[in-house]
């Protein structure tokens, strides 16, 4: 199984503040849903929160520590767990946030990286990005335009 992380970060790592996402790019978004559908996301509470409802046409574990039942997602105590009842898929996404990131990257054989190219105040940073451990195998640059306030990169980096 390739454990995958999808992320979009700021220049300065930064991927969220009070749990919201810090821009809005409706390309990453539809990249996002390309790279995701149709299989297993695991996601962090506060994520599942911020986006308030499983989604569509994936497998939803969310890991909390509390004790809870959230309709139309499996709920898991850790990543571990989470990682556990995903065996059997050919690809695995992990998709926030800082924390569950921060416990995934060494697990994590591919990394689908959207960088905002412009600094943004955040209260959730991504983890640092080595890059003797990580090798880019795909990117697609992007200008700003009337719907996308920010210059973005696609970039695909898998484990060296």
């Amino acid at each position: 199984m390739i454990v995958s992380i999808v992320v979009a970060i700021a220049q300065n790592h930064a991927i969220g503040k009070n749990n919201q996402l810090l821009w809005h790019l409706p390309k990453d978004l539809k990249h996002f849903k390309e790279i995701t559908s149709g299989h297993t996301i695991i996601m962090g509470r506060k994520t599942y929160d911020s986006v308030g409802k499983p989604l569509p046409n994936r497998r939803n574990i969310v890991v909390t520590r509390q004790d809870i039942t959230i309709d139309g997602c499996e709920v898991v105590n850790s990543l571990q767990d989470a990682l556990k009842l995903a065996e059997g898929v050919d690809e695995v996404f992990i998709v926030g946030g800082a924390e569950i990131y921060k416990q995934a990257m060494p697990l994590t054989d591919r990394i689908y990286l959207t960088i905002v190219h412009e600094n943004f105040e955040g209260d959730a940073y991504f983890p640092e990005i080595k890059e003797d451990i990580w090798k880019e195998t795909a990117r697609e640059d992007y200008q700003a335009d009337e719907k996308h306030a920010f210059a973005y990169s696609f970039i695909t980096l898998e484990r060296r």
